[in-house]
């Protein structure tokens, strides 16, 4: 009797590693991250996806903006207007959007003894025209600098009145962690629920009580898809940034496709949070599939140029300067 019960037991094991293992799924191709759209299998519709995915593609996807010298947002262009270059070969698009559609949006605030509150109300202000102006769709992760570390202080939401709510009951102090924020606001974003995602800095740049480095947060937005946006505020007053802080502003949004702005005054600082939330609402998705496509982690520099357009002036492109081939996703 015994032995039988035991028999029994061992077929019962069996039988649920066995339905176990089948949940895992296998792979027999490399795999990238490919967390920009989703293809409804109902409608072949693209639509946002639930945070990153790991799907057997080597689709890159880019989020593009296109400005003119005044730095003017330009919309409706076509595709056959674009051009983009993989390692300075031309690629055949694949993906194509104008579409104005929401944003997951990480807004990182710099609130240590830096930030004097007369400061921290201004941009608290300037954000304000920043949500007003943005699409009622957009998604937004508050993370805050405060006593030498970053805290995620709000968590995905919509209501950006709660956002600033959340900001008008901080008392700035401390010293700052700018990477580590960096870094926990892109991992946020990019979970995000949208395809299209930015991340908002608003700090003077510098950095004093970081466990990571910029070196870390070079590399992390080259494997990234997040753009970043700076708002650079100085020390005292409305001057001249440090200019380690302002460099450190300016190459995060460089690597990214992103832009950062050092607004002298109340009204320029109004104005670049208004610019940034129209740019969003009027980039470009592009997706393509490169020329034979390797997946061995080495570094691929993308180009995105606009062909000439009559009746146009010249046309400014910015997107992320690149992509890792890597085997599977974050």
């Amino acid at each position: 009797m015994r032995l039988r019960t035991i028999l029994v037991t061992l077929m019962m094991l069996a039988t649920a590693a066995a339905q176990t293992s089948s949940h895992y799924p296998t792979r027999d191709r490399p795999t990238v991250r490919s967390n920009q759209f989703r293809t409804s299998p109902k409608n072949n519709q693209t639509e946002p996806n639930q945070g990153p995915i790991l799907v057997s593609t080597d689709l890159i996807s880019l989020t593009v903006s296109v400005t003119d010298s005044s730095g003017h947002s330009i919309s409706g262009l076509k595709q056959d207007a674009f051009t983009v270059f993989d390692e300075k070969q031309p690629q055949q698009i694949t993906f194509f959007s104008d579409d104005d559609a929401p944003v997951s949006i990480g807004i990182l605030f710099d609130l240590t003894g830096s930030m004097s509150g007369a400061k921290i109300r201004r941009a608290t202000t300037a954000l304000s025209y920043f949500f007003e102006t943005s699409d009622n769709q957009d998604e937004y992760f508050l993370i805050t600098l405060q006593n030498g570390r970053a805290f995620l202080s709000m968590d995905s939401t919509r209501d950006s009145k709660a956002v600033l709510d959340k900001l008008s009951l901080v008392e700035p102090k401390g010293n700052t962690a700018l990477f580590d924020g960096a870094r926990l606001a892109v991992e946020k974003v990019e979970r995000g629920i949208h395809p299209k995602r930015a991340l908002l800095i608003i700090s003077d740049g510098e950095d004093n009580n970081s466990r990571y480095t910029l070196k870390d947060i070079r590399n992390l937005l080259k494997e990234s898809d997040v753009s970043i946006y700076c708002i650079g505020i100085e020390e005292s007053g409305y001057g001249k940034l440090a200019l380690s802080g302002s460099n450190t502003l300016d190459e995060m949004a460089r690597i990214s496709g992103g832009q950062a702005f050092f607004p002298r005054g109340k009204a320029e600082m109004d104005d670049s949070f208004v610019h940034i939330a129209n740019e969003l609402r009027h980039q470009y998705s592009i997706g393509y599939k490169p020329n034979n496509f390797k997946s061995d982690g080495s570094w691929h520099r993308v180009k995105v140029k606009v062909n000439g357009q009559r009746g146009l002036p010249k046309l400014f492109v910015r997107t992320r300067e690149g992509y890792f081939a890597v085997d599977e996703a974050r």
